[in-house]
């Protein structure tokens, strides 16, 4: 069985293994013992409430409970830029008019934002390839809006959660050819890493400080703000299916969209309900797909079940139980896997 639960010191081999199957790209998820070592002993620190609130981020993994194996990785930061300035790009306009001539134009810009400073974020999302079936995808992505839910005081009241950019498939990105080049004398891919890895302080020495005039980009680039690549559609329709909308923000470097939501407008968050556990067998009915976890902390624990929902309760099987460590009468946090369709 599929079970998400917060990463601990032993998952270190399975975080190096997930690492190098996702290559480059997942700068939260590097190929470094230490760094990964750091990322696992943070998370401890913030379930253990030894973190500040700027140093808080919890880590999840998804477990197979009968190999034991870490299949996939999530985390939630509870509280963006308020000990590294977190950085993005703000669309917006500058009009330039003369009543004496009769000229009036409006032109779009880029303006260097710290806007989303103490939001929280949704990021390091991945699932190994061997792994990418029987709707995991979804268990370990929406995993995180339970907690949110269950815990929405350890939190801010936005949650964003930044998308990859248009690259090709040497990881060359149009944006960054055409703006982030000229003011940085590195590649792409290593300022992408060093913003990753906590190192930011270069963005604000190097970066323009004024407007930059989109008109004065190439077409390519243009043509990729607020655009995704291809390989992180399906995550991007997923965010939105939940309520996260794109608001203008792009990252400084590819101009990936920002997508966010109130925590309370997302859906998984606002249907969410708690109710009492039964363990049993199924009773008759319309059974659908539910995300469950139980109500703990540290010991908090999510799975996908295919359940009958009645009116004052939800019925699990013994091993559902068991991998959520809950018994009979237990309270469980259920919500269902997709939003209803409406006519």
């Amino acid at each position: 069985m599929m079970v998400i639960r917060p990463v601990r010191a032993g998952d270190l081999p399975g975080l190096m293994d997930l690492a190098r199957s996702a290559g480059v790209g997942l700068t939260s998820l590097p190929v470094n013992e230490d760094r990964l070592a750091a990322r696992i002993a943070r998370s401890e620190r913030s379930f253990s409430g030894e973190a500040e609130l700027a140093e808080r981020g919890y880590v999840f993994v998804l477990e197979d409970t009968d190999s034991g194996r870490v299949g996939g990785i999530c985390a939630l930061e509870a509280a963006v830029g308020l000990k590294e300035p977190w950085y993005n790009y703000r669309v917006g306009n500058i009009v330039h008019a003369s009543e004496e001539l009769d000229v009036y134009t409006r032109h779009e810009t880029l303006f260097l934002s710290n806007d989303h400073t103490g939001y929280s974020e949704l990021c390091t999302l991945f699932l190994h390839p061997d792994f990418r079936v029987n709707k995991n995808g979804g268990l370990l992505s929406k995993s995180r809006f339970l907690f949110l839910a269950q815990f929405h005081q350890l939190f801010g009241k936005v949650v964003v959660a930044e998308m990859r950019g248009v690259s090709d498939e040497h990881g060359k990105s149009p944006f960054w050819e055409a703006l982030g080049r000229h003011f940085f004398s590195m590649e792409f891919a290593e300022a992408d890493y060093l913003t990753g890895v906590g190192q930011k302080s270069f963005v604000a020495e190097l970066m323009p400080k004024f407007p930059v005039y989109i008109d004065f980009l190439p077409q390519a680039a243009q043509d990729v703000i607020g655009q995704t690549h291809d390989n992180t559609r399906p995550a991007v329709a997923m965010l939105h299916s939940e309520g996260f909308r794109y608001e203008g923000y792009v990252d400084i470097f590819d101009a990936g969209p920002t997508v966010q939501a109130y925590v309370q407008d997302v859906r998984a968050v606002r249907e969410s309900r708690v109710l009492p556990a039964c363990i049993g067998s199924q009773p008759d009915g319309q059974a659908d797909w539910y995300l469950v976890a139980n109500t703990g902390y540290d010991s908090f624990r999510v799975i996908l079940a295919e359940l009958v929902r009645g009116p004052e309760g939800v019925t699990l099987s013994a091993e559902q139980a068991s991998a959520l460590n809950i018994k009979q009468g237990d309270p469980v946090r259920i919500v269902t896997l997709s939003p209803k369709e409406t006519a």
